[in-house]
């Protein structure tokens, strides 16, 4: 059964709550249904990390992260070794379910343009072997013989075979469909107020009305701060507004994931035609708005280096631009029962989420019905966000 907002919650009372109806929480969901869990899915709306994602799938260390979050950088490391893996789990999802993502596994490239950039690339590159990623580096002739589509400031790059990407806005709706299909209600356009722990369970205040749950998990990105802060729980989820761009169609060009040694950006080629640029540069979000609006500059700076980069891009028109919420948190996901309070989980997957979805959603589920999720999940445990233990880092005291 699908809700679509009709004036009242089609129950009252149900097994498992979900909270948030991105990639993670419609995987959590369906996998929580598909093993005999009665399961209400709950969205507020909005643009969010997922509906505004620009597909990329992500496995090296982003420099972007480690320019702007270098405190968080070990922290970020625990979890690298999940990366390889959601990729390798995106294409059995995408089998398991019978689904078409568009998903293109060609590798990712990261340029630099100058030597320093390359040490960089190299220094990385040395760390991310140590934690057991597949990358190599290129010089400029081979470089150029993979990638001809570069421009002339290139001058060398990292290249993971592992990286890739599919299309976002296909992916989220079969991925919807199929959660529909395993049992799960999904209930659109309905804000959840507040949680309280009750002995046992949980009941949620909603715009609809009120609703009580054996377990509960929280995968509302940014807004499950607010969510677990009303039961007395803490969870230091940051909101990262940014914004992304899209071309009009255009031959075969593109044919890696690409992105910069020092600079925001991120160029993929959709199976359409389609251009995506993105890589994290910034949208506006007023104190207390919902929903995040474009910059202006920031969609021309973004613009102006993807065609700098990828000279070809200049004849190509936009045809459009939006913006959404990413969610910061140290660098890790937060996966995983709440300290004190039994039955309620974070489904929050760290940098790159979309990437990290539908596993860290299937490692979630796990935990809830009692699997072992086959990974050391004590890095991501919510235990380590305990008050006093990262105040001081994310945007606290």
């Amino acid at each position: 059964m699908n809700v679509s907002n009709a004036g009242a919650l089609p129950r009252r009372q149900v097994d498992v709550a979900v909270i948030g109806a991105g990639i993670v929480g419609l995987c959590l969901a369906g996998f929580l249904a598909q093993a005999g869990r009665d399961v209400v899915l709950i969205d507020a709306g909005g643009s969010a990390a997922s509906t505004a994602n620009a597909g990329s799938l992500h496995v090296q260390m982003q420099s972007r992260f480690m320019r702007l979050f270098p405190e968080r950088v070990a922290s970020f490391e625990q979890q690298l070794p999940l990366y390889p893996k959601a990729v390798a789990f995106w294409r059995d999802f995408e089998r398991a379910i019978g689904a078409d993502f568009e998903m293109k596994v060609s590798g990712g490239l990261m340029i630099a343009e100058t030597p320093e950039q390359f040490d960089f690339l190299v220094s990385k590159s040395r760390r991310e072997r140590e934690l057991g990623l597949s990358v190599e580096l290129l010089d400029r002739n081979e470089l150029g013989r993979i990638a001809p589509y570069l421009g002339a400031s290139a001058f060398g790059a990292e290249l993971c075979a592992d990286e890739g990407k599919l299309n976002p806005l296909k992916c989220n709706a079969q991925v919807r469909a199929w959660a529909v299909q395993m049992g799960v209600t999904i209930v659109d356009r309905c804000k959840v107020e507040r949680l309280h722990a009750d002995d046992p369970g949980f009941t949620l205040t909603t715009l609809l009305g009120m609703l009580t749950a054996r377990q509960v998990a929280v995968a509302a990105g940014p807004g499950a701060r607010a969510l677990m802060d009303s039961v007395g729980s803490f969870l230091p989820v940051e909101a990262e507004p940014l914004r992304m761009n899209i071309t009009e169609a255009a031959p075969p060009l593109i044919m890696h994931l690409v992105q910069h040694a020092e600079r925001s950006i991120t160029l993929k080629q959709l199976s359409t035609g389609q251009i995506v640029i993105g890589g994290g540069w910034p949208a506006k979000l007023a104190d207390g708005a919902d929903f995040p609006v474009v910059d202006p500059a920031s969609m021309i700076g973004n613009v102006s280096l993807a065609q700098f980069m990828v000279p070809a891009l200049v004849s190509l028109q936009i045809i459009r631009t939006w913006a959404g919420i990413n969610s910061k948190v140290d660098g890790r996901g937060v996966l995983g029962e709440m300290p004190g309070i039994p039955g309620l989980h974070a489904a929050i997957p760290g940098d790159a989420g979309y990437t990290l979805g539908p596993l860290t959603a299937r490692m979630v589920a796990d935990l809830m019905t009692g699997r072992d999720p086959g990974v050391d999940m004590t890095p991501y445990s919510p235990m380590r966000l305990r008050p006093g233990t990262l105040r001081a880092v994310i945007g606290g005291e």
